[in-house]
Parts: C-alpha cells; structure tokens; sequence
C-alpha cells in the first residue's frame, strides 16, 4: 500500500510495525462546539483509511483519537455557559458520539481526554525532559518551548528558516500560518481557570500542542509511531510544533507518515459562523437527508483534493447509493437456477480494481468507480436474462468486502431498518393496500401509497411483490 507522506511530500510504501500493527493518532475534536461537515470530513476520510488497513491489508490496529477538552475555546465557553469544564465539554463529546455513530465511523481502540489524570502526568514528565535536554525557559509563571533549541524546526510545514521570529514567544493556541514562535507548553495559573500541578509543582494548565504528543505516546508506546492524521489546517503550528516536543523530549523521530485531509468548502466558500455555513450533522437530516447520503459525499473525492459542499452534490449522493441499492435488490430477487461465468469474472475483475484504488494512497473516487462499472455489468446482465442464483452470492459477497472499507451499504441499511414508519405499520398498510387493489378499490390503494410517501416511506411494485424503502 503506497500513502502520501505529508513530510516528505512523497507516496511511499506503508508497511505495518511489529505484529502486523498500525500504531495510529488522529487529532479529534475541540469540544467546545457540535463538529460540522468540514471536521467530519477528515473523520470519514481517516476512518477509511483504518477501514482500508484493517479490512483490506488485514493488519491490527492500534489507534488513538482524543478529545481536546481544555484549552483557550473550551474554557471561554464554560466561563460564558458558567459550567464547570468537565460538564460543558461532555455535551459535545456526547453530540460527537452520536454524529460518528450516524456516519458510520468505527469505534477506535482509544479515546482520551486531554484532561484525564494520567495525561495530564504525562504531560509533565514531557516537559521534564525537555527542560532537561535545554529546550524550554519559564517567563511569567509559563514555560516555553525554545524553537532556536531545535535545528530542523518547521520540517513538516516546510517553513522559511528566515521568517522565524528568534525569542519571539506566543501563548495562543492557535495562531497565524507561518507565524513561527516560541510557544507554550505549560500555561501559567489564571483567576477563573482550571489549574494543575506539574513540571515541578508548577500551577497552570497545558498547551494545545503538548497535549497530543503526550497523548500519542503515553498511549501508543515508543517513538516513532506510525501515522498521524489530522485535517490539513493542522500541518501548521499544531502538527509542528507536536513534532517539536516529541522529537526533542525522546530524541527519536515522532511518526513516520503524516496524513492530512484537505478543506471541505461550503458553495465554493471558506465555511465561517459568519456566512452560516457551518453545517453540523443534526442540520442536514433536518433539511430532509440521510446521513449515508453525507458520508458518500464526504469520501467521494479523493481525501487530498478540496471538496465542495453543496446540497446539489449532496443530493447526487443520494442518487448514487439508490443506485447501489437498487441494484442489489435486483440480485436479491433474480429466481433463474444456474451461474454465469461471464459475471463472475466481472466481479473478480471489479475486485481487483478497487483493491488497487484504494492501495493507491487511498483513491477512494477510482474505488467507487470500479463499483458502479460493476453495477451497469450487473444491471445489463440481470436484463438479458444472464444472471443467476449461483452468481448472487458472489455478487453479495464482493459488495459486503467494498463495504467493510467503504462504509456506505451497511450505514444505509441500519437506517433502512429504523424507517420514518414503525416496520409493523408498513407491513400492515401494504396488506391493506394490496386488499384495496384487490376488490379494484385503487382510490384507497393509492391513498395508502401517498399516505406512506409523504412520510418518507416509499412502496415499489414489481413481479416478485411490493417492496418498501425510505424516502
């Protein structure tokens, strides 16, 4: 399997550590907010990318994704909402929860809060060693990372050595692109905020960017990992400056791959609060879509590529898994005996191609290309006559093995089975549906079809029975 390398700006061949494991850490969410689309974005994209290597390369995995719990925004807005820290940010923990579980991310083995106490020791033991390797100095009750201590600094983000500002210091997590600034590790106490000791019994409370290094290794063992992933907007100063720490507290490489996902644009827009684009999962079922339809977008385009959003493409989506679907249940309901070597080798074929897209620095718009190639096979088949019982399960077998990577199927028929309508009530209208057409009463049959449409449940007559679907 061959990924692009964010550090060298280069595919390269990824092979596993020991024991076919794959030590991974993705930067999770700031909880200080619900996560919108463009977060999502990089959820669904890194969740494909463990899919692909558990699924499809068939190694372990080991992957961290935390909660960043406390830094400048969650704490603003636990001041603001006056709630203690730990309540405000589990409300949005718990929203990340839901929507991950609606888009169909799998769970990851760890989930840390940046907070949690055996953290917050390992951030300390962190700053331990680098003030003892000389790469940090106290000023104002913080303590510092000193940029000019490390000779390669800026390597990931490829920054201008001439542009670093020597002796410059910021205490802001986030800053300006390639405002490159000694930054804080461990900031000093404030009235009204959370506090710690660490670092020599020093009062405060950690830096953004220590947080995730500390996290990473605490719980992914010995440097190097093996990837790191995060949203492109983190190359620079986050991912920077975790390389920083990390390297110069154990004096070994941090990770060998970085991944990075590119922006989700909104209408060909920059998303902001101030245009109101900022879509979050609870606003787009309620504009009426499903979030299946949302994670066939979102992994559409290749994860380098910037993706526009717009509720034409999202409607497209929609249109695309219909076709899936649509197609399976057409195999679910060929009744011709025999199997057909012509289709079976369309399959193996279409196997193949997908493999290698998604080998391919995870190409996942090839991958679903080499679906859809199979579906026209497969459509064109069913209508002249040339497929058969022998050939469905193979069939269903090599969309079960694309879905275990991609996602889309099993999210669909999760939502299927929990319809805008109880199961029992479609059940019981469709009978009495068929009981209106029956004694040739098709005014009350054709209520009961409009009746289920406008509540979202759509009915399809064919040779082999009346078939339901949601809307």
């Amino acid at each position: 399997m061959r990924l692009y390398n964010t550090l060298t700006r280069t595919e390269e061949t990824f092979t596993p550590g020991p024991d076919n494991t794959v030590r991974m850490y993705t930067c999770g969410l700031t909880v200080y907010a619900r996560g919108h689309i463009g977060n999502f974005r990089t959820f669904v994209c890194v969740d494909v990318l463990r899919r692909t290597l558990r699924h499809l390369m068939h190694y372990r995995l080991h992957h961290v994704m935390n909660f960043t719990d406390v830094d400048d925004r969650t704490i603003i807005g636990a001041q603001k909402a006056g709630m203690d820290l730990r309540a405000y940010t589990d409300q949005y923990i718990a929203a990340f929860r839901e929507d991950a579980k609606a888009l169909g991310l799998e769970p990851v083995e760890e989930n840390p809060r940046a907070t949690d106490p055996e953290n917050i020791a390992a951030m300390g033991a962190m700053i331990d060693a680098l003030e003892q390797r000389g790469h940090t100095y106290r000023s104002d009750g913080s303590i510092y990372f000193k940029i000019a201590s490390m000779p390669d600094y800026g390597k990931l983000a490829h920054l201008d050595h001439a542009g670093i500002k020597p002796g410059a210091r910021v205490d802001s997590d986030n800053y300006a692109k390639d405002d490159a600034r000694d930054f804080v590790l461990w900031k000093g106490t404030k009235p009204g905020e959370p506090t710690w000791q660490v670092a020599g019994d020093t009062p405060g409370r950690p830096g953004w960017h220590l947080e995730c290094s500390a996290m990473a290794l605490r719980l992914l063992g010995e440097s190097p990992i093996d990837i790191h992933t995060g949203g492109i907007d983190l190359i620079f100063p986050h991912h920077e400056n975790e390389i920083a720490q990390s390297e110069c507290a154990t004096g070994k490489p941090f990770s060998r791959f970085w991944f990075h996902v590119e922006h989700l644009i909104v209408d060909d827009e920059k998303m902001s609060k101030s245009l109101g684009n900022t879509f979050t999962i609870p606003d787009i079922i309620t504009s009426g879509h499903r979030p299946s339809a949302v994670r066939y977008l979102l992994l559409s385009s290749h994860y380098r590529k910037q993706l526009n959003f717009t509720w034409e493409s999202l409607q497209q989506a929609e249109e695309a898994l219909r076709r899936l679907t649509d197609c399976l249940a057409r195999v679910d309901a060929v009744s011709a005996s025999g199997g057909h070597a012509d289709i079976q080798k369309r399959v193996a074929e279409a196997q193949q191609a997908f493999s290698d897209a998604m080998q391919h620095d995870l190409n996942t718009a090839a991958a679903l290309g080499a679906m859809f190639e199979l579906v026209r096979a497969i459509n064109s088949a069913i209508d002249a006559g040339q497929l058969g019982t022998e050939d469905v399960p193979v069939i269903r077998s090599a969309f079960a093995g694309f879905d275990l990577v991609l996602g889309i199927l099993s999210l669909r028929h999760a939502e299927d089975e929990q319809p805008p309508v109880p199961v029992e009530e479609i059940e019981r209208l469709i009978e009495e549906r068929h009981a209106a057409r029956r004694r040739r009463d098709f005014a009350a049959a054709d209520r009961v079809r409009d009746d289920l449409a406008a509540r979202g449940v759509l009915l399809e007559d064919s040779a082999a029975g009346t078939r339901w679907k949601r809307k």
